[in-house]
């Protein structure tokens, strides 16, 4: 009677631990799969897109500047009146992937200038030229992300977005200056934006 009793709870046992094995491959297998109704093919891939930059952080600072004409700011090339950033795309997998991505910029704390006497003004400085993304643009002129495509937080600046179909890599300069129409004060002002750039592929 006791083996009767011994065999039943190996039975009880083993039986056991087939139910938990079939459960956590089922469990494993539910969270790689992905499913869709439509007659679309389901595609899955991958893309990764980067940013690197010169400077120690990733932004640019102004403390106690002049106003200037958007000429002068345009030409500005001096330690410190630029910075120079690299957004690269690697694009992985099979198929055609698209990476949506935006250039952003956000206002540090500490700022106490008015985002409406300060301007900014993006190039491209690929193969040594330096062809204009962005016109010189007061900062609060400047379009803000909401429900980006790219990723992006809503509420960020929008300095440059588009799409990379292939590997490439961009190389920017964004220079910023006090606009020609500030009252100086005669007190202490500062101003700093930090650059992020954000990446996410399309749904294929």
């Amino acid at each position: 009677m006791k083996e009767d009793n011994n065999s039943k709870q190996v039975l009880l046992s083993v039986l056991g631990v087939a139910i938990l094995v079939v459960a956590v491959v089922g469990v494993s297998f539910a969270a790689f799969t992905f499913s869709q109704t439509g007659v679309k093919t389901n595609t899955i891939t991958t893309g990764t897109i980067n940013m690197s930059y010169s400077e120690p952080e990733n932004g640019i600072t102004l403390t106690n500047a002049m106003p200037m004409s958007d000429d002068t700011g345009k030409a500005l090339s001096g330690p410190n009146e630029t910075f120079d950033f690299t957004v690269t795309a690697t694009i992985n997998g099979s198929g055609t992937t698209t990476i949506n991505y935006a250039i952003t910029a956000v206002t540090e704390p500490g700022t106490t200038l008015n985002d409406d006497y300060v301007k900014v003004y993006l190039t491209n400085m690929a193969g040594d030229t330096d062809s204009q993304i962005l016109a010189p643009t007061v900062v609060s002129s400047l379009p803000k992300t909401s429900s980006d495509a790219s990723g992006a937080p809503d509420g960020q600046f929008i300095l440059d977005d588009g799409t990379f179909t292939t590997n490439a890599t961009n190389e920017y300069r964004l220079r910023m200056w006090v606009a020609d129409n500030y009252a100086v004060t005669g007190s202490s002002e500062t101003y700093t934006l930090r650059v992020n750039v954000y990446g996410a592929a399309d749904a294929q």
